[in-house]
């Protein structure tokens, strides 16, 4: 039953999105499609409103998300009385973690079995308008999703770079602004052939994927 609820809801998403924005989308990797997906992640993360993304996904893709999706999710926000309740009714695989690399961080690598679609925003928190996090600090990668990668040997990697959504929600403020233009662009990955490519494991494994996400973000952010 959840699961149709959380189908229902990504379907209104995606309409709320397609009638009130205009989503501009492009693939910049030869491969297209959201088939064999194992995991998808978002980078430029600046706004709670980027489930407007799922305009650009097909509706077979919706449901199959509300299957088999798993992500993790701030403590404090899913802790949140209205605005909690909301996202584990959209994603009932969404894991509460904390800021550190504790019991409710490795509860989560558990749950990435059973072919699951991982969802993350790997920078691990929002940037404001001022261009840093909350604390003032610059925006990166974190190091945790090297760790998910790792746990997946099969399926694709779907990396979504945001053009940003501050002019539709920033932190802090309530209501979005309507009839905006928001700016997406994909890229499919092969899992395994981005592991190969990195060549190496262990602590080194995971600052060769921080590097190469962020040089990514830097280059296909629209």
């Amino acid at each position: 039953m959840r699961r149709l609820v959380s189908f229902i809801i990504l379907m209104f998403i995606k309409t709320f999105s397609k009638a009130f924005f205009k989503l501009e989308v492009e693939w910049i990797s030869d491969k297209k499609g959201f088939e064999d997906l194992r995991m998808v992640v978002l980078l430029n993360h600046t706004s709670l409103y980027e489930p407007l993304f799922l305009a650009a996904a097909p509706n077979w893709f919706l449901w199959r998300l509300a299957q088999k999706m798993v992500a993790p999710g701030a403590d404090k926000t899913l802790n949140r009385p209205l605005v909690g309740l909301f996202w584990k009714f959209m994603a009932p695989g969404l894991m509460p973690i904390t800021r550190k690399r504790d019991k409710s961080w490795f509860k989560f690598l558990q749950a990435i079995q059973n072919k699951n679609i991982v969802l993350i925003a790997p920078e691990g928190r929002m940037k404001r308008s001022s261009g840093f996090d909350s604390k003032g600090k610059p925006m990166s990668v974190r190091s945790g999703i090297a760790e998910i990668i790792n746990e997946i040997d099969d399926g694709r990697i779907l990396i979504g770079y945001s053009g940003g959504l501050h002019h539709v929600q920033h932190p802090g403020q309530l209501l979005p602004r309507l009839f905006q233009t928001i700016r997406l662009n994909l890229e499919s990955v092969d899992v395994q052939e981005y592991k190969d490519k990195l060549q190496s494991s262990g602590i080194q494994f995971r600052k060769d994927v921080v590097s190469d996400l962020e040089a990514r973000l830097h280059t296909n952010t629209p």
